[in-house]
């Protein structure tokens, strides 16, 4: 864990950046992650059929996918830097 020279708990921006980074291709490919899921289980997000409850669990699959992708991109950067809140 190291911080940056300007005090405790602070993070330098290069730090930053990696975790904004980390965090929008991870949310990305949870995203697909959970639309291929929800393809192979018969629940198509965005077909023709409207708001049926399969589209509204095919929504559900790609948001999990996408906020998981985020989590884990935060947990591994707290793990290898620290908490930035802190």
């Amino acid at each position: 864990m190291s911080a940056a020279p300007g005090g405790p708990g602070k993070h330098p921006t290069k730090q930053l950046m990696l975790l904004g980074v980390a965090q929008a291709v991870l949310f990305v490919a949870g995203a697909l992650l959970g639309r291929w899921v929800g393809l192979l289980l018969g629940l198509d997000a965005f077909g023709p059929g409207g708001y049926t409850n399969n589209a509204i669990f095919g929504i559900l699959l790609i948001g999990l996918g996408g906020g998981g992708g985020a989590q884990l991109a935060r947990a591994w950067y707290i793990r290898k830097y620290g908490n930035p809140r802190s």
